[in-house]
């Protein structure tokens, strides 16, 4: 990466805050009322509404309704069927990366579980967080192995 326009920043240490000194006299240009007007809400310490407040008005997080919750334990499992380990070399053992690898998973979440939809007619050690009975029992029909990470 070259040096253009871009790139070019001050020195460390070389630029101070603006406005550093507010409020020590007319001189400084910034004197009298420090850059804030006249009175008003915003002119006061500790003088501005808080996120979301609307004037007094019904605000919006208030007006929405509300329908049941989020549960923040939840886990994000990512499902694939048996018939997606068709794509593996018999006798492979299978492992959670080697399905991302390969694409049958586009992201791993908080696990792997294999469905028993179609078919398998390979002989795998399949490696994963869950396995439903009929994938289980589809791959071990097949000579391989289901085993739980």
């Amino acid at each position: 990466m070259g040096l253009d326009l871009t790139t070019v920043q001050p020195a460390e240490g070389s630029v101070h805050a603006k406005n550093f000194r507010r409020g020590r006299g007319h001189g400084s240009g910034n004197g009298k009322t420090a850059g804030k007007g006249h009175k008003g809400q915003k002119a006061r310490s500790g003088g501005n509404s808080r996120p979301g407040f609307e004037g007094g008005q019904m605000p919006l997080y208030r007006r929405i309704p509300k329908r049941g919750f989020k549960n923040i334990n939840t886990k994000d499992i990512v499902s694939i069927n048996v018939s997606e380990l068709e794509r593996f070399d018999d006798g492979a053992t299978v492992t959670v990366t080697d399905l991302l690898e390969s694409g049958a998973v586009s992201r791993l979440g908080d696990g792997v579980k294999i469905l028993g939809n179609g078919s398998i007619s390979k002989k795998l050690t399949v490696q994963a967080n869950a396995f439903s009975e009929s994938a289980a029992k589809k791959i071990e029909a097949a000579g391989g192995k289901a085993e739980v990470i």
